[in-house]
């Protein structure tokens, strides 16, 4: 278990990565704003999971290879940016990557460190999205997982399925795959169809279309 929590974290970290470094180039950051962006995205939800449960220093931290695999993606994505332009909506397909893998690998060691499996899976769903809250705040975006996307939802949902394998005693790399199978395809579909959550009633901000029209009604 331990080879295969390794094994995900750095798969995790790698494609996270990338998302930050693909979203750093369309800005038009420097090399070091890229990579700054390639590892805070590909480790903030490590490590915050590694401190919520003690596991300290965090794993992002001790171990070089996450240093290696964020430097990695940010180097490959900022001198050759083609490589990663070639896949259509690269940031949304690597976010949603990343946000599998860690949701799944963070309850895994979560459920490895004893927690209860409820608080297992909210852990698993911190994990997921701790790197891409980390990357939309230093581009000064509203986070996705508040923009009302099936975002932190399918983080949880692939949580849930290790949660509730691991409870029946299946093998545990079958129901991590399907767990992280599970988020990749609800993100991806959310993505594709549209699927949101219910947004919240309220009166509209003053810059937002439809305040303007009721300005101009008035």
């Amino acid at each position: 278990m331990a080879t295969l929590l390794l094994v995900l974290d750095l798969t995790g970290t790698f494609v996270f990565a990338l998302s930050g470094a693909t979203a750093g180039t369309k800005r038009r950051l420097d090399l070091f704003g890229v990579l700054v962006l390639s590892f805070a995205a590909g480790n903030a939800g490590g490590i915050a999971r590694d401190l919520l449960i003690d596991a300290t220093p965090p794993a992002a931290i001790s171990n070089w290879y996450y240093l290696a695999a964020s430097l990695l993606a940010g180097m490959v994505t900022f001198w050759r940016p083609s490589i990663i332009d070639r896949l259509r909506n690269p940031v949304l397909l690597f976010d949603a990557a990343g946000l599998g893998l860690f949701a799944v690998a963070g309850t895994q060691k979560a459920l490895v460190f004893d927690l209860n499996p409820a608080m297992a899976a909210v852990l698993g769903m911190l994990t997921g999205i701790g790197g891409g809250m980390s990357r939309d705040l230093l581009l000064t975006e509203v986070p996705t997982v508040l923009r009302s996307d099936i975002y932190a939802v399918a983080a949880l949902a692939g949580a849930v399925v290790v949660v509730i394998g691991s409870a029946f005693g299946l093998p545990a790399t079958a129901v991590t795959i399907a767990g992280a199978v599970l988020c990749f395809g609800l993100r991806l579909m959310a993505i594709r169809w549209g699927w949101h959550l219910p947004v919240a009633r309220g009166p509209a901000p003053p810059d937002t279309p439809v305040s303007k029209e009721k300005k101009d009604d008035a």
